[in-house]
């Protein structure tokens, strides 16, 4: 085989808008796992972003790919689970389990799909230098070759029409993760971000400051705990933001210090079992739950959001009780209408 793992993928930078005018194309960025798969007749090597394997934790995805026709070939592409018509990434985060009976389990359950969006290799020819518009029509060739009948395969849609993209980005409902814009005339550039951006979904929800912490080694606020009311009445912690300037933090310490008062959270709570649970997931103040804020986020999965999110404003206009799960759960998720086979 002409390529060998492990292979850097291209990567993307991040803007802030979806660049316009000729020389690009769109495609959905998926809210999965980044995945090169390698084919060398029965040798199929599945690669994470990071370069470790993936076949044993997606044997389902192993197999289909040994299903296809073709025998000699590394493609490009993204790990997803879909669970009830939408994206799963708890699911994801579940097949890294080192037991092989529970990886079975799980993939029999919902199994995974494997969405290819780039051709790199296919017997004797390397394709990491020929530009991308060449490489798509390849990859869309290769494709009506190989995906019709395979059902966990499946080409990702690309398109050079700005107003498509732009409606992919308004529509596709809450589990897109939002959209990529790559040159035309770019080679696959291995291990860079000159090549490709990114334009990530960004949300907004109103939530009720529930508790905070303290910075590591100083009396000041370092960050601020997020909760929403559940349908049983209870605040549950779900977050946080810290993107404090000096003052700021010294205001919001004089502020939160005066709020001070248990329990806080009256449902799941900081220190509960969580895996993004840290040694400092327990040390925190609860507060009178009195204060509402507006975060920016870009995922909320597992009952909070994935990652911090940015205060956008203080909404003291607001009553903390209006600040419900709802506003982040049950989005209905259309990304899978997108595949093509």
């Amino acid at each position: 085989m002409l390529l060998k793992p492990p292979l850097p993928p291209m990567e993307a930078r991040s803007v802030e808008e979806i660049p316009a005018g000729a020389g690009w194309q769109y495609e959905p960025k998926w809210d999965g796992f980044r995945c090169i798969a390698f084919r060398d007749r029965e040798q199929i090597y599945l690669q994470s972003k990071a370069g470790q394997p993936l076949a044993r934790y997606f044997p389902d995805v192993a197999g289909a790919i040994a299903g296809l026709s073709a025998q000699h070939f590394v493609v490009d592409g993204e790990l997803i689970v879909p669970v009830g018509g939408a994206l799963s990434f708890d699911e994801l985060q579940l097949r890294l389990h080192p037991a092989a009976s529970r990886v079975a389990k799980l993939a029999k359950a919902h199994p995974a799909m494997y969405i290819v969006f780039d051709l790199l290799a296919e017997n004797k020819h390397l394709y990491l230098k020929q530009p991308l518009r060449e490489r798509r029509q390849l990859l869309e060739k290769f494709a009506r070759s190989n995906f019709k009948s395979a059902k966990n395969v499946r080409l990702s849609p690309a398109t050079t029409d700005y107003g498509v993209a732009s409606e992919w980005f308004k529509k596709t409902g809450g589990d897109l993760d939002g959209i990529i814009a790559k040159r035309l005339d770019a080679p696959y550039a291995s291990g860079e971000r000159t090549a490709a951006v990114k334009v990530k979904q960004i949300r907004t929800a109103d939530c009720v400051i529930g508790g905070f912490r303290y910075a590591s080694g100083a009396r000041v606020v370092g960050s601020l705990l997020l909760g929403l009311y559940g349908e049983n009445g209870l605040l549950h912690h779900v977050g946080f933001t810290s993107a404090f300037t000096k003052s700021e933090r010294r205001e919001l310490t004089k502020k939160f210090d005066a709020l001070k008062k248990p329990p806080g959270f009256t449902g799941n709570a900081p220190g509960g079992p969580s895996r993004w649970s840290t040694e400092r997931t327990g040390e925190w103040e609860p507060v009178d739950p009195k204060v509402v804020v507006e975060v920016t986020y870009d995922h909320f999965t597992g009952g909070r959001f994935r990652h911090g999110t940015k205060l956008v404003r203080w909404r003291p206009d607001k009553a903390p009780r209006q600040c419900t799960m709802d506003q982040v759960e049950h989005r209905e998720g259309k990304s899978l209408a997108l595949l093509q086979r």
